[in-house]
């Protein structure tokens, strides 16, 4: 019986990684503009918000 090949394995397995990233990467700079990306709001309104609130809190003295 033969003796696996484990650095052939793993480099076939690196390659198919790269060629899947290298596609991922072409498909998401071919997106149309007008589609919605899953990393950003679709409206962009949310980017705009501010978090923290206007008022002044109570712990800062008086």
């Amino acid at each position: 019986m033969a003796t696996p090949n484990y650095g052939y394995e793993k480099r076939q397995r690196e390659l198919a990684k790269k060629k899947k990233k290298e596609e991922k990467l072409k498909a998401k700079t071919h997106r149309r503009p007008d589609e919605p990306q899953d990393d950003q709001p679709a409206d962009g309104s949310a980017a705009f918000a501010s978090p923290a609130p206007a008022e002044p809190s109570e712990s800062s003295g008086g």
